[in-house]
């Protein structure tokens, strides 16, 4: 059988441990597997002087595929998460996240069996975020029709190669009208092409709320990047936490599997390790490398294991990480003929077959009815700003703040920051010329500016959105 060579990252804290523990049942398992050793994390950047090293990325892109361990991420500082940068630099758009229950680990459920495909490189995750006063902080929430259109249909190949028969759509589009609104919109456009799979689409905090109560009702769940990140870690508890959470990052030829929970610092060296997370995205990894049968062994191998009462003690066990990596070792299977469980995480293949249009990206949207109807100045005030009615061709028509009309008309009883959104109208075309000037006549009246937002319409419908009481 075909070797097939494989990035390790073993990362930071614990992750050494865990990643010795998989490599390990490998081993006894005979899967057919070389790996290649690379670097990132905390460690990386005090012995190598760089978080992410260049080396590590190439490895990742000679091989196809890499399994990592957990980085530690400084919070409010220092280097940027190891985890969303590879995630951007490689373009691993799909986050694949399996929720399933497990025997011998208690939980309020005991028939969870949810997957979860969360966007992976936009949203707030984009990163673009700036001071614009000493008091105010911004962060940009980009959506795009091109990064929502390849998750959904990510999604859609997925859930038809699993044979999973429903996928419902997480947005806020009743408040996050245009972003949430474009990532539903391309949600719905794809699921046309399945019409052999239920689609719907759910609220994000009602969804939360249907997880913890009847989470066996759901099948696959596709998710913008912030949502998907905080409720693939919802799910994540309601079936044993993050020590039981695999996760795999997808790209059109490029792979990354990682145990999603920290690097646990405080217990690395310890032997009280948990190795399920990491084992079961290296399990995952196996699927999408088609080694479903060592697949399929290992993971019987865990579940025998686990309903055995052979688990870490952050599972309610006593064993050490070794002790459980071994018992693990003593169950697997020569061969499978049938799961004694009934109850393997994915019983097909993990990831569908990518196909050129698996991230097809849309046709370009027709911009010909599209208009620049004028243009939102963003100033520093300590108040409410005292604008010229109209410049030029230019009509002052309201200004907010945090989002709320405090110009014309009374001023609402609310607390003000010192950043106001100045909302000027344009009669007739104009362009950045005319821009120009309207900033500078701002500038003259004493305002400093700190953003700049055109406001487009197309069709005649707003492309924007009104400040509350507008």
């Amino acid at each position: 059988m075909e070797n097939y060579k494989v990035t390790l990252i073993k990362g930071d804290g614990i992750g050494p441990e865990i990643a010795d523990a998989v490599v390990e049942i490998f081993k006894c398992a005979n899967v057919p597997i070389e790996w290649e050793e690379a670097y990132a994390g905390l460690e990386s950047s005090e012995k190598r002087g760089n978080v992410l090293p260049e080396e590590t990325l190439d490895s990742i892109k000679r091989n196809k595929v890499a399994l990592k361990s957990p980085t530690t991420t400084p919070v409010g500082k220092g280097h940027k998460s190891v985890n969303v940068t590879i995630r951007k630099k490689l373009d691993l758009f799909a986050n694949v996240r399996p929720a399933k229950s497990l025997p011998g680990v208690k939980t309020r459920f005991d028939n969870v069996d949810l997957l979860i495909v969360r966007e992976n490189v936009e949203d707030t995750y984009a990163g673009i975020e700036y001071y614009q006063t000493p008091d105010v902080a911004e962060c940009l929430k980009i959506i795009t029709r091109q990064g929502s259109t390849a998750v959904a249909r990510y999604g859609f190949e997925l859930a038809r190669t699993l044979g999973r028969k429903r996928v419902t759509c997480v947005h806020k589009a009743n408040i996050h009208k245009l972003t949430d609104g474009l990532f539903l919109e391309c949600f719905q456009e794809v699921a046309k092409d399945f019409p052999e799979i239920q689609a719907d689409d759910i609220i994000v905090d009602n969804v939360c709320m249907q997880l913890v109560s009847k989470p066996e009702q759901f099948d696959m769940l596709v998710l913008p990047n912030l949502y998907g990140d905080i409720v693939s870690d919802l799910c994540a508890g309601i079936v044993g936490g993050l020590g039981v959470a695999p996760g795999g990052n997808i790209s059109n030829d490029l792979a990354v599997f990682e145990a999603v929970h920290g690097s646990a610092p405080d217990i690395a060296g310890k032997g009280l390790a948990n190795p399920i997370a990491l084992l079961l995205s290296a399990i995952q990894m196996l699927r999408h490398l088609k080694l479903l049968s060592h697949a399929h062994r290992i993971e019987t191998a865990l579940r025998l294991t686990l309903a055995a009462g052979i688990k870490t003690r952050d599972l309610g066990g006593n064993c050490s990480t070794q002790e459980f990596t071994k018992g693990i070792i003593s169950n697997i299977p020569v061969e499978i003929e049938s799961d004694p469980l009934k109850t393997p995480m994915m019983e097909k293949q993990q990831v569908p077959p990518m196909a050129s249009d698996a991230a097809a990206e849309p046709k370009a949207t027709n911009n010909v009815n599209w208009k620049c109807d004028g243009i939102d100045i963003f100033v520093q005030s300590k108040g409410l700003p005292k604008m010229t009615e109209s410049f030029e061709n230019f009509t002052l028509t309201t200004i907010s703040n945090r989002g709320t009309k405090v110009y014309p008309g009374t001023m609402p009883d609310i607390l003000l920051v010192d950043w106001f959104t100045c909302r000027f109208t344009a009669d007739g075309e104009f362009g950045d010329t005319e821009i120009a000037r309207l900033l500078q006549h701002v500038t003259a009246l004493g305002y400093e500016w700190t953003h700049v937002e055109k406001l487009f319409s197309k069709d005649g419908a707003i492309m924007y959105t009104k400040a509350q009481g507008e």
